[in-house]
């Protein structure tokens, strides 16, 4: 009984998991839609952002619901990997783990905390600078001294110094592992990665995996080498 109950609970947290992760995956991929429209058109990646920033159905609704979920996904990863090495009769010393499972499955956790990591630095830069021009200097604008939006600018600025341009180009190879991994176990968790769609799956993860850190990292090294360096 006390295995069966545990099973069960095991996996309703993994389905709460997956669904999770799938939904930070399509934030994800609007988030790398919204930014690469900096790199086409500024005054398109203004008007987005100033949208996004002043809406208040993203603001009070869809952005606190974000932050939730990323809180979750990762408290609910750390839970799950303590329960599982709790669980394990046989433990990893004995079981030859590098013969039974990938890197990337052993540690995830590891990756998930330098992201979490990264995303600290991300909001620092500019999450919290926006909540402060907004909510507590009152400037719902988004425009510069010289009246025109500052978001573009403001993105610029961030990507001149190399050593911040680096922290992100390796957190995001790290998110490209985890995600690598987390795909494909997210949609064997809710039931949606067997018989034929597991190889399509597969194969759709490995892409998604790649394209969207590549996204970020060249947005990164796009603005650098554009504007920051001399």
């Amino acid at each position: 009984m006390a295995k069966n109950a545990f099973r069960k609970t095991s996996i309703g947290r993994k389905v709460l998991m997956a669904l999770s992760g799938l939904f930070l995956m399509l934030f994800l991929l609007q988030h790398l839609t919204i930014n690469m429209l900096s790199v086409i058109s500024p005054d398109m990646f203004n008007e987005v952002s100033h949208f996004m920033g002043t809406n208040p159905i993203v603001q009070f609704l869809l952005q606190p619901i974000l932050i939730a979920a990323i809180i979750f996904h990762f408290v609910m990863g750390i839970a799950l990997d303590i329960m599982n090495n709790k669980a394990r009769e046989v433990k990893y010393a004995y079981n030859k783990p590098s013969a039974n499972s990938t890197w990337m499955s052993r540690n995830m956790i590891i990756t998930g905390l330098v992201i979490l990591a990264f995303l600290g630095l991300h909001f620092y830069d500019f999450w919290i600078h926006e909540i402060t021009e907004k909510y507590i200097e009152g400037d719902m604008s988004g425009l510069n001294a010289q009246g025109e939006f500052r978001y573009h600018e403001e993105l610029v600025e961030k990507f001149v110094d190399i050593w911040r341009v680096i922290i992100y180009c390796i957190s995001f190879v790290l998110l490209a592992l985890h995600l690598q991994h987390g795909f494909a176990s997210a949609f064997q968790s809710v039931g949606a990665r067997t018989g034929k769609n597991k190889t399509a799956l597969q194969k759709f993860g490995n892409i998604f995996a790649f394209v969207v850190p590549a996204g970020f990292i060249f947005i990164a090294l796009f603005h650098h080498f554009t504007h920051g360096a001399h």
